[in-house]
């Protein structure tokens, strides 16, 4: 007759089936994130690669071509693309006996977040508007480059995010290294100051600053709504809301632009092409914030300022002098020295205690400390 295996026995069994199960989901886990980060990756490069498009095919038909449509009116036919085709997604991941129309209704009704944020939005452009009528190009170049660290610091106040020294050395080695880009703009002294003779220079710098923060807070309040807030609505929901808040925003800049031969005038099909890259970029940032953050979004983009630079060399005889190339290099530099480091921020270690298994443990040792003691009697 065999003997029953003893209680250690059995035991040991169970810590056996318990450390596959946890090898196992181990494993799981780390497949989802290698897949989550070569999501993040590809959308990130996609970003990158719209903005350049974006940047080159403007320049090319309204600095090139000369065509004169509004640039609001084209934002406007952006936020209209972005309507329609998140509604048309949002069908598809229609709940079972809910229709279209009862879920674009209620989130109208519920819209109020983001429109919140197409408001910020639009505060942004009437700042940038006043500050380049009060200071040069130039120096609200300069001042536009803290966007990097205005974001990081709210993302570090809002969202509780800490970050290493490595992380923050790259940051600001970005923004200098996209200061030092953007030479050929504010290297001309000319560019510093506004050339208005009621330019308040005061003014003009106050805007700016502003405008930066309430980028950095924007893209942060973005952030926390996608992942946080607790009505939990997808991308696409959340887009159609922010695009919905925002057309009667570009409808106002419309009218106050007064364009040149009225309104829908000098439009091409260029100009269309331009409209659906701009629509697909806020597509693009709100998928780069969901799978990512922020920061990197903030990398996509400031990468895609150097091969816009690039490529408006290589096609439309744009400049790119030797410190611009320097420059460039430097930003490549700093973003994978974010992108790549791996120090984990410092956390407060909580004190050591004794674990369920190490209590167990115990008990199998004394189990077999008896057992001995026993059998030596």
């Amino acid at each position: 007759m065999e003997p029953k295996p003893g209680p250690i026995a059995a035991d040991t069994h169970k810590h056996e089936g318990s450390d596959h199960d946890e090898e196992k989901d181990h494993r799981g886990i780390m497949s989802r994130l290698q897949c989550l980060s070569s999501v993040r990756m590809m959308v990130l490069l996609i970003l990158c690669l719209q903005n350049s498009m974006f940047t080159v095919l403007r320049r090319y038909s309204q600095g090139i071509l000369k065509e004169n449509y509004s640039k609001y009116e084209c934002l406007m036919v952006g936020e209209v693309i972005k309507i329609l085709f998140s509604a048309w997604m949002i069908r598809g991941e229609l709940e079972e006996g809910m229709t279209l129309q009862k879920r674009l209704r209620y989130l109208v009704l519920t819209s109020r977040k983001m429109i919140v944020l197409a408001l910020i939005y639009g505060a942004m452009n009437i700042l940038s508007f006043v500050s380049l009528r009060n200071i040069g190009a130039g120096l609200f170049t300069i001042f536009a480059q803290l966007k990097i660290l205005t974001t990081a610091t709210c993302s570090a106040i809002i969202l509780n995010r800490t970050y290493s020294w490595t992380k923050w050395r790259a940051l600001i080695a970005l923004m200098f290294g996209v200061l030092l880009f953007s030479e050929p703009i504010w290297g001309d002294s000319e560019n510093l100051l506004s050339k208005s003779v009621d330019a308040n220079p005061f003014l003009g710098t106050v805007a700016v600053l502003i405008e930066v923060t309430l980028s950095g807070f924007a893209s942060i309040y973005f952030e926390k709504v996608i992942k946080i807030d607790p009505q939990k609505l997808s991308i696409w929901e959340r887009n159609f809301q922010l695009a919905l808040g925002s057309f009667p925003i570009y409808v106002l800049f419309i009218i106050t632009d007064s364009p040149v031969g009225g309104f829908a005038s000098g439009w091409s099909f260029l100009a269309w092409i331009v409209a659906a890259l701009g629509a697909a970029g806020g597509l693009l940032v709100a998928l780069s914030i969901k799978y990512g953050d922020s920061i990197l979004k903030t990398l996509a983009t400031t990468g895609a300022i150097v091969l816009s630079s690039v490529l408006d060399h290589a096609f439309l005889d744009g400049p790119l002098t030797p410190t611009m190339m320097i420059a460039g290099v430097q930003v490549i530099i700093a973003i994978c020295n974010y992108t790549f480091d791996a120090t984990s921020a410092p956390v407060a270690t909580p004190e050591p205690s004794k674990e369920v298994g190490e209590d167990r443990n115990d008990e199998e040792v004394a189990l077999v400390s008896r057992s001995d003691s026993s059998s030596s009697r």
